[in-house]
């Protein structure tokens, strides 16, 4: 890690997350199990240390780990929603080769990528460790490699700088990247959590409090994108180069099922994704090559269809007035669009994080551990990754 003396330096960012190139991984190269901090030879007795800031304060200062994934992200929060900086280094060309996500690699870019991450975020935000009222890490759910990674991390700096760890619920994180930028939302709340790893609707009726309403059964919304891009032959993410095509397709092209449309709050799409690639295999089959961005155009309306639908109605029925839309396919375009029509018509707000903080990153580990913070909860030293982390 870089030296918690190192001099101030660089301008503070905006919310847009600044990205780091991912080094070559080697097989060869032995996975460790501890990130170390050095002190660079001071005793205890002489190292700084800040008075702790008052927990409510706007002035205080969280830095926060994020690595449950392929993104290695490391952000500097001042109070509940002002980013000083938001670094992230993608791992997407080192995964696209294999077509998705190899856990193995992953833990090892992690590691490689953690040092430069943090010396880059403490560069821009222009502060220094010293400076830093808790540690916030991501400790589940994800994959285990790449957990420990970040968490070795976190609970290395908390221990030398002897602040607070918060430990945060990378699900849990995701609702928060809405609060960062849209500070006017208000609670109770019903958030449509949908990434590669995870579909979900989760009233939230107080920070902290979360009762999970529906679930996916099967396939996540952004695990179906990525499949079926992947059999399309559009490479790795799949869920930007599936909505960028459908933008010129006819969504009512090829009639895909709305699994699970008029069930409850659950979500299935194991089905869907069988649908279309059964519809591509009798298409060639029989001489014929279907236009691709029809096949995109009405696979993503039938995904939309059925998020917009199942939240609407959850929100309705529960009389939650907000909603709240995150996570990796939270990006979506046609999510989006269609989610705030579908809320206007029904009276119901709806907010959504910029682009930028859809995807995994730091700074919305940071806005979590912030209200955590603020509520005197405190993670173990001993604290393990898990996961199964769940959210409720």
């Amino acid at each position: 890690m870089p030296d918690p003396r190192s001099p101030r330096g660089g301008q503070t960012s905006g919310p847009a997350p600044s990205t780091l190139s991912v080094p070559d991984v080697s097989f060869a190269e032995p996975l460790v199990d501890e990130l170390e901090l050095t002190t660079a030879g001071l005793e205890p007795a002489t190292l700084p240390r800040r008075k702790e800031t008052v927990p409510n304060s706007p002035e205080t200062l969280i830095l926060a780990i994020e690595t449950s994934c392929d993104e290695t992200s490391a952000a500097v929060l001042r109070g509940d929603r002002t980013i000083l900086a938001n670094v992230v280094s993608s791992q997407s060309a080192l995964h696209e080769r294999y077509g998705g996500i190899v856990p193995e690699l992953a833990s090892r870019a992690h590691v490689q990528a953690i040092n430069p991450a943090l010396a880059e975020v403490l560069r821009q935000a222009d502060v220094t460790f010293w400076d830093l009222d808790a540690i916030a890490v991501t400790l589940g759910p994800g994959l285990m490699g790449s957990l420990v990674v970040g968490v070795a991390a976190a609970k290395s700096l908390a221990a030398l700088l002897e602040v607070p760890l918060i430990g945060v619920n990378h699900l849990e994180a995701h609702i928060y990247a809405n609060f960062i930028e849209h500070p006017e939302a208000s609670l109770p709340a019903l958030a449509l959590i949908v990434s590669g790893g995870h579909t979900l609707l989760v009233e939230m009726t107080d920070h902290g409090l979360y009762e999970v309403l529906g679930e996916t059964l099967d396939d996540a919304a952004g695990e179906a994108f990525d499949k079926v891009a992947r059999y399309l032959g559009l490479g790795y993410p799949g869920g930007p180069v599936v909505d960028r095509l459908a933008a010129e397709g006819n969504p009512r092209a090829i009639p895909f099922p709305r699994p699970m449309l008029n069930e409850g709050y659950d979500f299935s799409f194991s089905g869907l994704k069988t649908a279309v690639l059964t519809y591509m295999d009798r298409e060639r089959r029989e001489g014929r090559e279907p236009e691709i961005a029809d096949v995109c155009a009405s696979f993503q309306a039938a995904v939309v269809e059925v998020l917009v639908a199942k939240t609407v109605g959850a929100a309705v029925d529960n009389e939650i007035p907000t909603v709240l839309l995150c996570g990796g396919v939270a990006a979506n375009s046609l999510l989006r669009e269609s989610l705030e029509v579908a809320c206007t018509a029904a009276e119901i707000k709806v907010y959504h994080p910029s682009p930028a903080l859809c995807t995994d990153n730091a700074a919305m580990v940071a806005g979590c551990g912030y209200h955590r913070y603020r509520r005197g909860i405190r993670t173990s030293l001993d604290a393990t990754p898990d996961p199964n982390f769940p959210i409720t």
